[in-house]
């Protein structure tokens, strides 16, 4: 028999003040809801499933083409063989060096035994400067960080025009990237961005929109996420001074432990999906041409695979760990996101005998449809000489 779909509010207040425990309620009352944006997906096994089948649940649900991410098969396929090399273990190898250089200087920076926001004093500053020295894009650190501010006041405001002008602002960031190589030839720096004007796509050389697209996706995504994600690691750490001696003494735990840090309090909070077909979740049916949101955030605390969402178990937990997504369209850039995460930590760890959670300040949450943490206020501990 079919059910009628229950319905929620995922911009009213009540949601808004305790998104995360939220999404544990939605998740045990049902598998799904709907919103005037669509129907979201809150549990594990199904956002997992919908994930894995692009046939029935479409990526193309964005009015803008984004490469790779609202791609369906097989020319999908075709983008990842283009993109995947871009990642690849020896290029990040490579890479690392110079990253460890601009957390090392960050942390370094920072003042001892005073409160800071490790959002806003690690988050945003890492992610510009470790994005710029992967792609090449020097001298403009202020105007992204700048953007970046922009871009969350946009994205929480919910006003479509503030965030068109805010996309279309930082594609002529790219732009100005694109065009500058192309003047400069084969003086042009060797970087992956010289790179991928380069590259062909189906034996042509890639259209403007494309490469625009492209790095759009490596960089308007990516600062954002590299942020929030390091503001739920540090607050997670600061609020568990056990992790923090066991990943200074075992650092190769670190990566799985970011991991796990991230599942708990996932800040990728949703994806799109289209249906292309009548599909049943449970006892409810989804018209084809529904809009459907896979919650990340709910699906990686569910008990019915984790037991108890909050739970620390890095190892136990690493295999169904969807922090970086399943199926075709998990992200690309793991590679480069992993060990951008990891230097960070540990360069913030061996600089600090301590993080504690700032006594003058709370942590304030993000916002729907951001995810993590605005603010997260901690203490460096100054090492005793």
């Amino acid at each position: 028999m079919r059910r009628p779909i229950p319905t929620w509010s995922p911009l009213s207040q009540e949601v808004l003040a305790d998104q995360l425990g939220t999404y544990d309620r939605m998740r045990a009352a049902g598998p799904l809801a709907e919103s005037p944006r669509g129907v979201t997906l809150f549990r594990h096994a199904d956002v997992v499933a919908a994930a894995s089948d692009p046939a029935v649940f479409s990526s193309a649900a964005s009015a803008r083409r984004a490469v790779p991410n609202a791609i369906d098969p097989p020319e999908h396929a075709a983008w990842r063989a283009l993109i995947d090399p871009f990642f690849a273990p020896a290029r990040m190898a490579a890479l690392e060096p110079r990253v460890r250089e601009v957390a090392e200087a960050i942390v370094g920076a920072l003042p001892r035994d005073a409160s800071i926001d490790a959002v806003g004093a690690i988050g945003y500053p890492f992610a510009v400067r470790a994005q710029t020295a992967w792609l090449g894009w020097q001298g403009i650190e202020d105007e992204l960080l700048a953007w970046m501010a922009d871009n969350h006041a946009a994205t929480r405001s919910g006003d479509p025009e503030r965030t068109t002008a805010v996309a279309a602002a930082f594609d002529e960031i790219v732009r100005a990237q694109v065009r500058r190589r192309r003047r400069l030839g084969a003086a042009a720096p060797a970087d992956p961005t010289t790179e991928l004007l380069a590259a062909t796509f189906a034996g042509a050389p890639l259209e403007e929109g494309d490469i625009v697209s492209i790095l759009r996706n490596w960089t308007a995504g990516d600062l954002a996420s590299m942020a929030a994600a390091l503001g739920v690691v540090v607050h997670f750490l600061a609020d568990h001074p056990e992790v923090q001696q066991d990943l200074r003494s075992h650092p190769a735990r670190t990566a799985a432990a970011i991991d796990e840090m991230l599942r708990i309090d996932d800040p990728f909070l949703v994806n799109r999906r289209v249906t292309t077909s009548t599909v049943r979740i449970g006892d409810h049916e989804l018209a084809a041409g529904g809009r459907v949101y896979l919650n990340w955030t709910s699906a990686n605390r569910d008990e019915a695979v984790f037991g108890n969402p909050q739970a620390y178990r890095p190892e136990q937990h690493a295999p169904h760990n969807l922090v970086y997504g399943v199926g075709i369209h998990a992200c690309p850039g793991r590679p480069l996101a992993t060990m951008e995460l990891v230097v960070a930590v540990q360069a913030l760890l061996q600089a600090t005998p301590g993080i504690d959670p700032a006594p003058d300040a709370a942590p304030e949450r993000e916002t729907y449809p951001l995810g993590g943490w605005r603010r997260v206020p901690v203490r460096l501990r100054a090492r005793q000489m």
